[in-house]
């Protein structure tokens, strides 16, 4: 018998969202993400998200 966690991860780079991915994969409850705000880049100062922040949006999980 396994149990479901709820989830609460905290991380900004790439290799946080593998383990975000993994996490998710794995069938536990990820409540919600805490990750640095978008930052302007490149030429045009454009505000990107983070990976971390993408991948919450992306699957509908709360991103503070």
């Amino acid at each position: 018998m396994t149990k479901t966690l709820r989830i609460g991860f905290m991380g900004t780079p790439d290799f946080a969202r593998i383990a975000l991915e993994a996490i998710a994969q794995s069938g536990h409850e990820i409540v919600c993400v805490y990750s640095q705000p978008p930052r302007p880049k490149g030429r045009g100062h454009k505000t990107i998200p983070s990976p971390v922040h993408s991948f919450a949006a992306d699957h509908n999980i709360a991103v503070f």
